[in-house]
């Protein structure tokens, strides 16, 4: 689990695409083909800043590990998560890129070659594309492989994990300064935040906030788990004028064995869930046969909101993409 809040991802990833699965509009569990297709098209690539900045280097920034790292070149930069992946095309400087942790699967980014196993990155494989930089969650690892990069002599940067809107701008600005471009940072900040903000003026103002369970689900390996507090859904619920069902009643840790009391605690109006985990329960006939779903008012009515697993929790450029979707599939024609 220590991976899935800044990853997702895979979490996560692959080809990124905002699949409209709702039953918000449809009790079949079935969506609109044209609104999926838009929100794929929408999904499959970043959008990079309309100027490429030149970055000015060396720069001497602090990573969240507490290190002080100097990068004196960018010009082959590997980031080990989806998100620092995405942020990096969006700065415009995709085309130093040259390596992708499993995550980042976008489309200018798909035929990179694979740094990381399960989630774990190959310290070898990172070596072996001889990086100028690095660029890391807190959670990366293991520990030995990223040792092995530092050792080596490359400049790892480690950024604070994403858990929240208030965390796209300050993620954007410290991989931007270490890029050597952090007017660019500012620029795509201001972006990503006034997109943010037209969405959610657009979303209905209710009285009775709808209730979201986000639930992590891997039907594959037999793993069916409902998030808490921690688990990186709350911020994006809140934005979107809903509770999060899994916080609000109680939970605390960042994910929880989903269990009919759990579910019913959380009673939710709809269920969030990734798109390739609905997949892998055999979707929404295979989630309401999930002990407790059935039970809960999103069960009765099919209400599940479904999001591509490698954008959902980045918190990111691409948020507003995200929050849209998210607004969108909850409200249905009601807005």
């Amino acid at each position: 689990m220590r991976r899935l809040r800044t990853r997702v991802a895979g979490v996560l990833l692959a080809v990124l695409a905002l699949t409209v699965t709702t039953a918000c509009s449809s009790k079949d569990g079935t969506a609109g083909s044209e609104p999926a297709a838009k929100a794929e098209a929408a999904a499959d690539r970043v959008e990079p800043l309309a100027e490429t900045p030149t970055p000015q280097l060396p720069v001497t920034v602090r990573s969240s590990d507490g290190r002080k790292v100097t990068v004196r070149d960018a010009e082959r930069i590997v980031p080990l998560s989806g998100s620092l992946s995405e942020i990096v095309f969006t700065l415009g400087l995709g085309d130093r890129v040259v390596a992708r942790d499993i995550t980042a699967t976008f489309a200018q980014a798909e035929k990179l070659p694979v740094v990381t196993r399960n989630h774990d990155v190959s310290a070898e494989s990172v070596l072996s594309l001889k990086p100028d930089l690095v660029l890391a969650e807190t959670s990366t690892g293991p520990d030995e492989a990223m040792g092995q990069i530092r050792d080596a002599g490359v400049p790892v940067l480690v950024v604070d994990p994403a858990k929240g809107l208030d965390d796209v701008g300050p993620r954007i600005e410290a991989v931007a300064r270490a890029l050597g471009v952090p007017a660019a940072g500012k620029e795509l900040t201001k972006r990503s935040e006034e997109r943010i903000a037209a969405v959610r003026k657009d979303i209905p103002k209710k009285t009775d906030k709808p209730r979201v369970a986000f639930l992590y689900l891997r039907g594959t390996a037999s793993v069916y788990l409902i998030g808490g507090k921690d688990s990186g859904a709350t911020s994006l619920l809140e934005a979107a004028g809903a509770v999060d069902g899994g916080a609000e009643s109680g939970l605390e840790k960042d994910f929880t064995t989903i269990t009919t009391e759990a579910l019913a605690e959380a009673a939710p109006d709809a269920i969030l869930v990734m798109s390739k985990g609905l997949e892998s329960v055999g979707g929404i006939d295979g989630l309401v046969k999930i002990p407790g779903v059935a039970q809960t008012p999103a069960g009765m009515e099919r209400r599940v909101v479904s999001i591509e697993d490698g954008v959902l929790l980045n918190y990111g450029p691409r948020t507003d993409e995200v929050l849209k979707s998210l607004v969108d599939q909850l409200y249905g024609d009601t807005k």
